[in-house]
């Protein structure tokens, strides 16, 4: 595990310990937790993005074959 200083709002930590006292939890594992739910979160946003731009990308090229499959078909 790593050391960390963490400056907190005052909104932020007093909500924070409001939860952790009323869950009977540890503020580590708390703000650990909290910390890993936000790193799924950005993961996926992250890969979202990333399909989106590639997406597009595609997108010409797979118009292109489409149209190609359709003429084919229309010939048959």
């Amino acid at each position: 595990m790593k050391t960390l200083s963490l400056k907190l709002d005052d909104i932020t930590f007093e909500e924070a310990e409001e939860i952790t006292t009323q869950l009977n939890q540890a503020r580590n594992r708390y703000i650990n937790e909290a910390v890993s739910l936000y790193n799924q979160f950005n993961k996926r946003k992250i890969l979202k993005n990333k399909l989106l731009k590639e997406s597009k990308l595609t997108m010409k090229d797979s118009l292109k074959v489409l149209h190609e499959f359709e003429k084919f078909v229309d010939e048959n």
